[in-house]
């Protein structure tokens, strides 16, 4: 019983926190207890009632203030790893009659900025932005947001934490290093003559894209609607791109699967959304944009994956022109039959990013709200 009342006490401590002002007034008030006693003067003793009174209250208007407020948090549907997110923070006072004063407000399951309310009227609801960045991909199952007031006289420092159940699923990131940009590149090389339509059979007129080739442009159909116009034609045979991401991983090599689960992430966005077929498989997973997923459900996946020690490499697919193995181990993989894919190792695979790049969103339209 006197354990738990100790780290009751303990805890309490944790949430309230005295201020230079505030022990500077107890040893003004312990000052004047001392000499009202010490002298039975009527006067001191009124002071030291008065300056008594004053601190009690301090204590009960700060503790009456954090106490019934509600927050929630409003984020938006997809979210990647060290990449800014805007948000809303919804919060409401409760009390009958009472409103809250200067209100700090911070979270802690993610890099966010304190907000600060000056003030929360009673039965009000308050509508804030907060800029969000989560540094880790996975799954944030409790959100632990505070807060905190000097209010009224600044004597102590209280907070109140606020435990926000609301899971959010972060992707990996999605930025791209230098190496991963040039591998990038050297793909759209290889199947440029593909994606983009060569064959015989004409297929349609279309819009012209910053990234394509001057040679695609009609220019009959730009004369007439005033806009570069595309003419694209029917592909000849449908080809796609596959990405092995092998599960199997030293526990000493953890760090490096994070960085080759993140340029999974990369490949599989930037292609999807050049309209390519993508196939990501692991030895448990197997999906294919757009024919069987969208490229969210491959991000979904990436955000939970662990390494699985022992897990056997799979077989190559032949049918199949452009494939990517992820791996820590490229010599097992290249005995396994993939040495004519694109093996990258440890020693090929670069680091981790440092943040996304401007324009990169995981959003193709950004919203309005």
């Amino acid at each position: 019983m006197l354990w738990k009342r100790l780290n009751a006490a303990a805890a309490l401590a944790l949430q309230q926190r005295i201020t230079a002002a505030g022990l500077l007034f107890a040893m003004v008030v312990a000052l004047v207890g001392l000499a009202a006693f010490a002298s039975a003067n009527n006067l001191l003793f009124l002071i030291f009632a008065a300056l008594l009174a004053t601190l009690l209250i301090s204590g009960f208007v700060s503790r009456l203030g954090l106490a019934g407020l509600e927050i929630s948090l409003v984020l938006p549907e997809h979210i990647a790893a060290r990449q800014k997110v805007l948000g809303r923070v919804i919060v409401r006072n409760t009390k009958l009659w009472m409103p809250s004063f200067s209100l700090h407000l911070q979270g802690s399951g993610a890099s966010t900025p304190e907000l600060y309310f000056p003030v929360i009227p009673s039965r009000t609801t308050l509508e804030e932005p907060i800029e969000l960045r989560f540094e880790r991909r996975g799954l944030y199952l409790e959100n632990h947001f505070q807060f905190s007031s000097r209010f009224p006289f600044g004597f102590t420092h209280r907070r109140a934490g606020v435990l926000l159940r609301h899971d959010v699923l972060v992707y990996p990131a999605i930025a791209g290093t230098g190496e991963w940009e040039l591998l990038l590149a050297d793909i759209a090389g290889e199947l440029e003559s593909i994606y983009r339509g060569r064959g015989h059979d004409f297929y349609r007129i279309r819009p012209y894209e910053s990234s394509e080739s001057a040679r695609s442009v009609d220019w009959k159909a730009t004369a007439h609607t005033g806009e570069l116009q595309v003419r694209e034609f029917s592909r000849e045979d449908e080809r796609s791109i596959t990405i092995f991401l092998d599960l199997d991983v030293p526990e000493a090599q953890a760090e490096w699967f994070e960085s080759a689960v993140e340029c999974s992430a990369f490949l599989v966005w930037r292609l999807s959304r050049q309209e390519a077929r993508v196939r990501l498989r692991t030895q448990q997973f197997d999906r294919q944009v757009p024919e069987e997923a969208d490229p969210y459900t491959i991000l979904k996946y990436l955000a939970l994956v662990t390494p699985v020690s022992g897990a056997a490499p799979l077989r190559i697919d032949e049918n199949r022109d452009l494939q990517i193995a992820i791996t820590a181990r490229p010599d097992r993989l290249a005995a396994a039959g993939w040495a004519r894919a694109h093996l990258l190792g440890p020693d090929r695979l670069g680091g981790r990013p440092a943040g996304p790049r401007a324009g990169q969103d995981l959003d193709h339209h950004r919203r309005a709200d």
